[in-house]
């Protein structure tokens, strides 16, 4: 085998995977994107072959061989588990027997992993993502990696745009049985989901499997129009994902001296947008947990993967 003298990092999810391919040191050196590697979805093999693709683009920009990549980690949608994470290296590197390609030292790790070691370029700190689902990540002085929620949306989910518009459509329906305080919502749902009706909202959700998180835009748009209906769902969401952040926060503020604070980031359009959810969720986190301070992402997933890599060879 060629001494390994790079690494490779790689962000994939339900629309695209992204890979950096870097010296050790974490100077990327290539860049390549490919379609999407959401194994839970297209599969374990599929996906393995996005990956690959990948990897071979980047190794053909700078002219190398797989087998001087001496570790690539990759940071895929729905790879929360370890045996998912398993399943999912093991099928990246039968993919590469397959191709006749040499490529050893392959781990996968979950999206949100990745997320948290770019988030702080491999320092400690807390993400807090909330898009579809939402989830909260934090690292400890010591590098080890604290959760909070993460529940799905069955259970779980607190402050995510499934959440939010999992309320509005409640509000909708309470208002259209009479029972309910009047909100803009329903002739928001209407106008732009044509979703004005019971029957339509029935056919949608039970029938055509819709996407309940696309509602949350339209709570943020009568919010922003003093609907009160619309404005205490973002308040109760906001306070639910303050109590998984808090949490965390509590984990990690034990290994730090008083003074010191701790970084955190927001990772997902609901809260990285500027709309009145996010600006009221860093309200609440500064007047609860003082000692936080909220900042930009340092550095993308992508990047946190090629972190995490070069982690690995080092080791």
């Amino acid at each position: 085998m060629e001494t390994a003298r790079y690494i490779i990092g790689l962000d994939g999810g339900g629309t695209k995977t992204a890979g950096v391919l870097c010296a050790p040191d974490g100077a990327i050196l290539a860049e390549a994107q490919g379609g999407p590697s959401n194994f839970q979805v297209i599969g374990v093999e599929t996906a393995a072959k996005t990956i690959l693709d990948v990897i071979q683009s980047c190794c053909h920009t700078i002219g190398c061989s797989t087998a001087e990549i001496g570790a690539t980690v990759a940071g895929l949608t729905g790879a929360g588990r370890p045996n998912d994470q398993q399943r999912m290296a093991d099928a990246v590197l039968d993919e590469a027997r397959n191709r006749s390609l040499i490529l050893a030292n392959v781990w996968v790790e979950s999206d949100a992993r990745i997320a948290l070691e770019g988030a702080f370029s491999g320092k400690s700190g807390i993400i807090v993502i909330a898009g579809t689902g939402s989830i909260v990540f934090g690292k400890d002085r010591k590098g080890v990696v604290h959760r909070g929620g993460g529940w799905g949306r069955l259970i779980g989910d607190e402050g995510s745009g499934y959440a939010i518009g999992r309320e509005a459509f409640r509000a909708v329906a309470r208002m259209i049985d009479g029972r309910g305080e009047r909100t803009k919502l329903l002739a928001l749902f209407g106008k732009k989901l044509e979703l004005g009706t019971q029957e339509a909202i029935i056919e949608a959700l039970y029938r055509k499997n819709f996407d309940v998180a696309s509602a949350a835009p339209l709570v943020l748009e009568a919010a922003e129009k003093e609907d009160r209906v619309a404005q205490r769902i973002l308040t109760e969401a906001r306070e639910e994902l303050r109590e998984v952040i808090s949490s965390v926060f509590d984990r990690l503020r034990g290994s730090r001296k008083r003074e010191e604070r701790i970084p955190l980031a927001f990772v997902g359009s609901l809260l990285t947008n500027q709309n009145s959810y996010s600006r009221g969720m860093r309200t609440a986190i500064r007047r609860t947990m003082p000692r936080i301070s909220v900042q930009e992402a340092e550095a993308s997933p992508v990047v946190g993967a090629a972190l995490m890599a070069a982690s690995r060879l080092s080791r």
